[in-house]
């Protein structure tokens, strides 16, 4: 579409007295003063809804695209006035998992922290959940973003069609790329992953230019194993990157399945310790990666 043509379409809303209805996206957090997921100090959007199943997921209340209600039993006085709604709660013991909000309140609630920043070289990094699943609203909000000269990140496994992913990396000054089971029948079986569609997605990403950061979650019985990095290393060889982030298992999401009536598949699985991820660590080193551990 021209811009003048643009322009003619503006008017005739105005005209008509109709306006375009705002972009509007499904998300579940805010996090504020990060030094995690990107440079500086930084504000997270985790985004609502994936299409994955990791059994080691961190974040299982972004699975669903639906807004939930849970019960913290601790805060429950058993009074039945809440009926399952949220919020004629009194002791706060129903909490809504998710919200929906529109481009402009999104943006009001992440410039309180502009000053932020400004002065550390930070910005903005969206998460999820897969924030791919809303790629119209996350284009439309990292271009609005950057307009304003804000540092803008996404965080994805790139398991997206590829037009959705490129629409959005137009509008990233940095792309957090997770890479997890590099074989494609087990990415598909255990993480319901198309791998060759992320391998084909990163490399078009590359192609055009893309400041890629790689991510490997060292996870027991899945990714913390001598053949799948060494397997991604191969890959991400002939792209010459020169950083690479490891991502160790942990358990804090626990209590989150059992808020959310899930079971937890990784309840027993010890993690890893210190000497097991610096042996993974020398790998990529002696690879040529400088290597960060954690986010």
């Amino acid at each position: 579409m021209t811009s003048s043509a643009a322009q003619r379409i503006s008017c005739n809303c105005v005209e008509s007295g109709r306006v375009p209805p705002e972009p509007e996206a499904r998300i579940f957090n805010i996090q504020r003063f990060s030094l995690n997921d990107g440079q500086g100090i930084r504000t997270l959007i985790f985004f609502k809804g994936c299409p994955h199943r990791c059994p080691w997921c961190a974040n299982p209340e972004s699975i669903s695209p639906r807004i939930q209600t849970v019960r913290r039993e601790s805060k429950c006085l058993h009074c039945r006035h809440c009926l399952n709604d949220a919020d004629e709660c009194p002791s706060g013991a129903m909490e809504r998992i998710g919200e929906t909000i529109g481009l402009s309140a999104l943006l009001e609630r992440i410039l309180k922290d502009e000053v932020f920043f400004r002065t550390s070289g930070g910005g903005v990094t969206l998460s999820g959940g897969e924030v791919l699943m809303q790629h119209d609203f996350a284009r439309h909000l990292l271009q609005r973003l950057r307009a304003l000269g804000i540092h803008t990140a996404i965080e994805t496994a790139g398991d997206v069609p590829c037009e959705h992913l490129l629409s959005v990396a137009e509008h990233c000054d940095q792309i957090l790329f997770d890479l997890k089971i590099m074989d494609i029948t087990q990415a598909r079986k255990i993480l319901n992953m198309d791998q060759s569609r992320v391998l084909k997605n990163f490399e078009a990403l590359a192609k055009r230019g893309a400041l890629l950061l790689p991510r490997l979650p060292l996870i027991p019985g899945y990714t913390l194993d001598c053949d799948n990095f060494q397997a991604i290393l191969n890959f991400l060889a002939p792209f010459q990157l020169p950083e690479l982030h490891l991502l160790p298992f942990h358990q804090y999401g626990e209590d989150k399945y059992a808020l959310l009536g899930k079971p937890y598949l990784m309840r027993h699985i010890p993690v890893p310790d210190t000497a097991e991820i610096a042996r993974f660590q020398t790998v990529a080193i002696r690879a040529g990666y400088d290597v960060h551990i954690g986010g």
